[in-house]
């Protein structure tokens, strides 16, 4: 059961620091915490804290008007997550600007362990790799996709953007939350370690040497996507089978977010899960 709300009048109170001029800073990096937006997103963090998935709420600043509408999902967090309302203007101020969704909640990130994460996947697995990802709206949609085809988990490496920046986070409708997930560590580094524990690694690329139709199922799957622009690095694509997505002459690449739905659902096809 939620928390009574609190009335919070002006833009300057400590209570919600955190919440302040968020279009200029994001939380995420700073003690693992993060900022989630929107009712969809607010839903699965709610879900995620009840089930133990590794993410919890610290507290929830809503507008007051969103309040009646949200109470079933405010129900589903514990009586200790502090509810904060406050008016539109009051929340402009707080925020830097018009919060027409007026939804927002702060969050902690447990640390996880990469190689842990790789060892719990199940014996048939399926696994999205991203290198050198730095669009958030494409690393969201990743995570989007990732969810649709039931992938097992997401794993960004070093280079890539931080799958719980405010946008990446709601351009997933939550999927960020759901999808067990780890960024960090060297792209070779975590596609070796994948290797090492049965897994049929392929990377994605235009000139990939087979059709994407055309990749024999396996237990466990990885799909590795680059950015755009410059791909996968050619150390990765020599080292690893390449596979690419048949499309026009006329242009020479998908972006990343498309590519990798497609992609996500021709290998969950061909392994039975959708």
């Amino acid at each position: 059961m939620a928390a009574a709300p609190i009335a919070i009048a002006n833009a300057d109170d400590p209570r919600v620091a955190e919440f302040r001029d968020i279009r200029e800073r994001d939380l995420t990096g700073r003690e693992n915490r993060f900022i989630a937006e929107g009712t969809v997103v607010l839903r699965m963090l709610a879900e995620a804290h009840a089930e133990g998935r590794g993410f919890r709420a610290e507290k929830i600043l809503l507008l007051r008007n969103r309040v009646a509408g949200l109470l079933p999902i405010l129900d589903l967090f514990p009586a200790d997550v502090p509810v904060y309302v406050a008016e539109a203007d009051a929340l402009a101020g707080i925020v830097g600007f018009h919060l027409h969704r007026g939804v927002l909640a702060l969050g902690r990130r447990e640390e996880r362990d990469g190689a842990a994460l790789i060892d719990a996947l199940p014996e048939r697995a399926l696994v999205l790799v991203g290198c050198g990802i730095s669009n958030h709206d494409n690393a969201g949609s990743m995570f989007r996709n990732a969810a649709a085809f039931r992938a097992d988990a997401v794993l960004f490496d070093e280079t890539s953007c931080e799958p719980l920046y405010r946008k990446a986070l709601r351009v997933s409708v939550g999927s960020v939350l759901r999808v067990p997930h780890r960024r960090g560590g060297k792209a070779l580094d975590l596609l070796l370690a994948l290797a090492e524990r049965g897994f049929a690694i392929w990377t994605l690329s235009p000139h990939g040497k087979m059709e994407i139709r055309a990749i024999p199922a396996a237990a466990r799957m990885a799909l590795v996507v680059g950015t755009e622009g410059e791909g996968l690095p050619e150390a990765l694509l020599a080292r690893f089978q390449s596979a690419r997505i048949p499309q026009s002459d006329e242009l020479d690449s998908l972006n990343a977010a498309t590519a990798t739905g497609i992609a996500l659902f021709s290998m969950a096809s061909a392994m039975g899960r959708i």
